[in-house]
């Protein structure tokens, strides 16, 4: 929906819901900030049910006490800014994995006479992503044994690729999720797939939970028997007292809520860097801008750290263009109008989804110059004093979202994007494969890039700043 919608056309209509998309920035600070509360909820559809065990995550969860509930654990317990230093070292440790990974695809895949090899970049940054959320929830790297170079093993391999399994059904259009007397003929075969996902995913989560359980809890589960110091988010929901000193979060609850923040993670971050990258490889000078700026910040006798984010304000205007121009989906996930609402002049009746369209936004020409183009610039006020951010509070495009269902992981979000492209950005210098071409074409079915980005990756600090085994 925007201002030049005609009267009757403001809607849609899927079964009896009612579904108004948003491409305006400013109507989209009506429905997410001016009118928050009354937008607060979600809808109940198959494929959030499987994710969330029944609805009892924070992400996509209905308006009521589970919410409450959950939004609690996960903003005081979970992203709390105290809990995100504990977990720095964990963080670092995969970003360093990310460097020796690649480094030894570089020696292994040896394709010039020069130290290089051609690096699938979906994999290294989808597998990063996996390490990164794995290591905080699990303190994990691998299922498995892993491989010696550092990349995944096979389970991992299977792990993530079921993660985005489920990611691409959540809010995939399916006609029962409109029209629920025929969810039992999943016509669209959605609910099969999900199911099939999402035990995959559950098979290698519940083992590690449950054994855990055991070491901090009773058999009944109903009281603590064990006062060690937490060493990850597991332990940390595992720990959790109500009032009386009792377990406060059910096995379920564990279980649900883990696996949300690990379906949170994988995507956003391996997909707008991806999509960063490749754009910069086809245009050199952004590539070189980059890499100049994390010479001149940090220098090539050291690691890019955290701490250095403040002042890499060219690297994240560049994650933030991708944000705009390569959104991860073409919607943002839905809100629901609890009660009727007004909203720039339109009547919106109870129950209506409200659609923020990630394209729209992102793409709209009226606010944004040459939409369609990848220019970092854009980003930057030239005034020397601005600290870059990756969030988009006044929903010109949408990295995080904003508002009481706004993402709850802004800041581990960040970390993840911005450290991937650092690393790598510091790391090696990048460039089309001898007798190939980076495409940017959109697959036919998602937006992620038709082709996955295979690059020429060869190492451009000394030896020894590349982490060994």
């Amino acid at each position: 929906m925007d201002r030049e919608t005609h009267e009757g056309d403001e809607y849609r209509y899927l079964g009896n819901v009612h579904i108004i998309p948003v491409t305006s920035p400013e109507i989209a600070r009506e429905f997410l900030k001016k009118q928050d509360a009354t937008f607060a909820t979600r809808p109940i559809t198959m494929g959030t049910e499987y994710s969330s065990r029944g609805f009892l995550s924070v992400a996509v969860a209905p308006l009521g006490d589970q919410l409450k509930k959950m939004r609690r654990v996960v903003a005081s317990e979970l992203m709390s800014p105290s809990r995100l230093r504990w977990l720095l070292g964990k963080r670092s440790e995969e970003a360093d994995n990310l460097v020796r990974y690649i480094y030894n695809q570089c020696i292994e895949n040896n394709t010039t006479s020069d130290v290089g090899g051609v690096v699938n970049v979906r994999t290294v940054s989808r597998m990063y992503s996996g390490n990164v959320i794995r290591k905080l929830m699990f303190n994990l790297r691998y299922f498995g044994e892993g491989r010696k170079d550092g990349g995944p093993g096979v389970e991992e391999e299977e792990h993530v690729q079921e993660l985005f399994n489920v990611l691409s059904l959540l809010y995939a259009f399916s006609i029962a999720d409109f029209m629920p007397s025929l969810r039992w003929l999943d016509l669209d075969g959605h609910e099969k797939r999900m199911k099939k996902a999402s035990k995959i995913v559950n098979s290698y989560h519940d083992p590690i939970i449950d054994e855990r359980i055991k070491q901090w809890r009773s058999a009944e589960g109903n009281r603590f028997i064990n006062k060690k110091e937490p060493e990850d988010l597991l332990d940390v929901l595992i720990s959790l007292k109500d009032a009386n000193g009792n377990p406060l979060l059910s096995i379920e609850e564990i279980k649900a809520q883990s696996a949300d923040l690990i379906y949170a993670s994988v995507d956003n971050p391996s997909n707008a860097v991806e999509w960063a990258l490749a754009e910069m490889i086809n245009q050199p000078e952004i590539l070189r801008k980059a890499a100049e700026e994390i010479d001149r910040v940090v220098g090539k006798d050291r690691l890019v750290q955290e701490s250095d984010f403040p002042r890499l304000n060219y690297v994240k205007s560049c994650a933030r263009e991708a944000f705009r121009l390569h959104p991860i989906a073409p919607f943002n996930l839905p809100h629901v109008a609890v009660e009727d609402a007004v909203v720039a002049g339109y009547s919106i009746p109870k129950g209506s989804q409200v659609l923020l369209s990630r394209t729209g936004l992102g793409r709209n020409p009226e606010v944004w110059d040459e939409p369609l183009k990848f220019k970092p610039e854009r980003h930057l006020d030239g005034s020397g004093e601005q600290v870059v951010e990756l969030v988009e509070n006044d929903l010109r495009f949408i990295s995080f979202s904003t508002g009481r269902r706004g993402c709850m992981g802004v800041p581990l979000g960040t970390s993840m994007t911005v450290m991937l492209l650092a690393r790598l950005l510091q790391g090696f210098s990048w460039s089309v494969p001898p007798g190939e071409s980076v495409g940017l074409s959109e697959s036919s079915h998602d937006l992620f890039l038709a082709k996955p980005l295979c690059a020429l990756a060869k190492p451009r600090l000394p030896v020894h700043l590349y982490p060994a085994v």
